[in-house]
């Protein structure tokens, strides 16, 4: 705790961690928010899963190109211009009587131009502690993020069942455009300049690790979506049961990503860590008790920040500066992917087989996570004793020898 405390310290870490976080609460309660507010107006959790769909689609397509984009017109002009649309499409999806058809046009939309608050900023950090804090400084991040992935459910749960759906919708809005504001005028966002990348579009995730952390991210993130909609299917929409499990879940992951922060990474790092996820998650669907439940998603949560911070670190350490937005937009999209995907599947089997399918779509992509992060030890970096900051980009010097 105290060398947390002493990262805390450093010049405009607990600021830009703060700033961030806020602008990045949406992304954790918006595939909620939506699976709430479609399936209360249109009586489908499979219509809510289009939706989201919709919304996962322009994700994908939007992470690496805006991410990029910042090597190009910088980060604060892309970051400003994708929260003004991607709030415009959000509120109208609240306020709207749309269709499903035209639901999923604006979820498109919406995700087109969600901005890209996490490439940004893991951008920002090795610019702005020494290589000693660095990995330290990944896992209190991993820890506060899921904030966003699992409390971020909390809230929209507890609003969308005892305000309205509509309001779950606008708040997710209301901390995307405050949030994106602060981050916005963080001084850090003019003193890092992302540099122009001469690599192709998409070349980045021809590094191995690169590659292992997006799809292990994307399932694992998927993971939490299919446990937080079973959950929420297990309690109804009007009591706080399934509130007080998600905290619990929260919980969980927050204790394990300080309590494991500065263990070593080695190669088998992720898959031990995805290997605490799956059990937890595979004893989940044993029973729908709200005391089982606790229990086991607790010991589940327990993996989830350590994992994450195992791929930050990876990713930091297997590309150049110029490529790193990139690579954690293509890391991102997986997530944020994850939790679109998890959610619609979690949600069609709520429609035909109730709430206990949602465990069984999130045991099965837990255990696709940890068969990923098993399989892809051959790609992992091992980082024990070794600085976790991005490759240094460096250009051809000229000499002139004399004879």
């Amino acid at each position: 705790m105290n060398s947390y405390s002493n990262l805390l310290k450093t010049r405009g870490v607990a600021r830009i961690i703060a700033a961030q976080l806020t602008a990045r609460f949406p992304f954790g309660m918006l595939s909620l928010a939506f699976l709430l507010h479609i399936e209360k107006v249109h009586d489908s959790y499979g219509s809510a899963g289009l939706v989201l769909a919709a919304l996962s689609i322009g994700q994908a397509i939007a992470g690496p190109l805006t991410s990029r984009l910042m090597g190009v017109w910088g980060m604060r002009q892309v970051i400003t211009l994708t929260m003004i649309i991607c709030a415009f499409a959000i509120t109208a999806i609240a306020l709207l009587p749309l269709t499903i058809p035209a639901a999923m046009g604006v979820a498109l939309v919406a995700g087109l131009t969600m901005p890209p608050i996490q490439p940004a900023v893991r951008t920002i950090y090795p610019k702005m502690v020494n290589s000693k804090q660095l990995t330290p400084l990944f896992s209190l991040d991993a820890s506060a993020q899921e904030i966003i992935w699992v409390v971020g459910p909390v809230v929209t749960t507890f609003v969308a069942t005892q305000i309205s759906t509509v309001w779950g919708i606008l708040l997710a809005a209301i901390f995307l455009v405050g949030g994106g504001i602060w981050f916005i005028a963080s001084p850090e966002l003019g003193r890092v300049r992302i540099p122009r990348s001469r690599r192709k579009l998409g070349a980045v995730l021809a590094k191995p690790p690169v590659l292992l952390a997006t799809v292990v991210g994307f399932l694992l993130i998927a993971t939490c979506a299919a446990v937080e909609a079973g959950v929420v299917a297990s309690f109804g929409h009007d009591g706080l049961e399934a509130g007080i499990v998600l905290a619990v879940f929260a919980v969980g992951s927050l204790v394990g990503g300080l309590a494991l922060g500065h263990v070593p990474i080695g190669p088998w790092a992720l898959a031990r860590r995805m290997l605490i996820v799956l059990v937890g998650t595979a004893l989940a669907a044993a029973s729908l008790n709200i005391w089982w439940l606790s229990i086991t998603l607790f010991l589940a949560g327990v993996g989830i920040a350590p994992a994450l911070a195992v791929m930050f670190s990876i990713v930091s350490a297997s590309v150049r500066f110029s490529d790193t937005a990139e690579a954690y937009g293509w890391a991102g999209t997986g997530q944020l992917i994850g939790a679109a995907v998890g959610s619609a599947a979690a949600g069609f089997m709520i429609d035909s087989r109730g709430a206990s399918g949602a465990f069984y779509v999130a045991g099965t992509l837990a255990l696709l996570g940890f068969v990923v992060a098993l399989v892809g030890k051959r790609w992992h970096p091992d980082l024990r004793g070794k600085d976790a900051s991005p490759i240094p980009d460096t250009e051809p010097i000229q000499t002139v020898s004399s004879l």
